[in-house]
């Protein structure tokens, strides 16, 4: 047993702390589900009841269930999609509904950025973060960022890469792997995800070695050309966390063996990046230089009463000089 052992959310804390921006976070539709956006199984699955219906089948208590008793297999977005004989647009038009919030969801909060948004876009204000990568359609990361100020450079296709700003000279750097859903050209298919186009494989090569990595919400089961870049990469500049629901599955344990990845157990997205960016702002406030002299003292003092944002700062120094003092005078 030693300090860390059993938590290691802390340990990745201290991590992100002493490695400003030497961090990328890759997420998936885990982290947005608590907004009520479904995984790409979900959509699947609810594509499934919907043809079902069309064609006058009974609701089924599971359909998941019902699709491999009647077809010997496991439903597969895919070929699902393939059958229905979408083109792209069309495909995007499907995805629209199941991420584009109405008045309802709005009324009730849903499909919106959640907490682990938040937390993300406040970590990447502060400079700790600078780098995501998502296979997310939605725009919950874009609006919670510019929520916080930040203003990311967006990357949802080549075109926007080849004429994006440098990687190094953005403050926030958002690299939509799979497209954005109101652009006809996301990649949704197994077909399409089999191989990504010669930039995103070099920029996605150049991220994997130059920078630690934090997976959330993330199956590494089913995007075989991410997968591969992982994979095949060999850096070991800064290390690999992979923060999972449950045990992780064949896919993502081979990537975790290969990377040797820090598996990190969570309830969800919400309350780990809530969790790390608290104990982020924690180090930062307790690392703060000790006031040594009057001078020094005054100076602080004035810096924490200029901005209403340094209230807590402005107490805990009052609180701690308060205590100094008494501690002397009881002397």
């Amino acid at each position: 047993m030693t300090l860390l052992s059993d938590d290691p959310i802390t340990q990745l804390s201290f991590s992100v702390y002493g490695n400003k921006g030497m961090y990328a976070l890759l997420v998936g539709s885990g982290l947005s589900r608590s907004a009520s956006i479904p995984t790409g199984w979900e959509i699947t699955l609810d594509l499934i009841r919907r043809i079902a219906s069309a064609q006058g089948i009974e609701d089924q208590q599971d359909w998941a269930k019902w699709y491999r008793t009647q077809f010997g297999k496991e439903p597969n977005y895919s070929e699902i999609v393939g059958e229905l004989g979408l083109s792209r647009d069309e495909r995007r038009s499907i995805l629209h509904s199941y991420i584009e919030p109405n008045e309802n969801d709005r009324e009730e909060e849903r499909k919106l950025p959640t907490k682990a948004h938040k937390a993300i876009a406040r970590l990447v204000q502060e400079g700790y973060i600078k780098v995501i990568v998502t296979t997310n359609f939605d725009r919950l990361l874009e609006n919670a960022l510019r929520e916080e100020g930040v203003e990311p450079t967006v990357i949802a296709s080549v075109d926007a890469l080849n004429g994006a700003e440098p990687l190094v000279h953005t403050s926030c750097y958002l690299l939509k792997l799979h497209g954005d859903y109101k652009d006809a050209r996301i990649l949704n298919t197994e077909e399409e995800l089999a191989a990504y186009p010669a930039e995103y494989d070099a920029l996605l090569d150049r991220i994997a070695d130059e920078y630690g990595l934090i997976v959330c919400g993330w199956s590494g089961e089913w995007d075989h050309a991410l997968r591969a870049v992982l994979l095949r990469a060999r850096a070991r500049r800064y290390p690999f966390f992979w923060a999972a629901r449950g045990r992780l599955g064949n896919g993502a344990n081979e990537i975790a063996r290969q990377r040797d990845a820090k598996v990190i157990a969570i309830t969800d997205g919400d309350s780990f990046f809530e969790g790390l960016e608290q104990r982020v702002v924690t180090l930062a406030r307790t690392h703060r230089q000790n006031p040594l002299s009057v001078e020094l003292l005054v100076n602080t003092t004035k810096r924490y009463l200029a901005k209403p944002e340094h209230r807590i700062q402005l107490d805990d120094l009052i609180t701690s000089e308060t205590r100094s003092l008494i501690g002397k005078l009881d002397n």
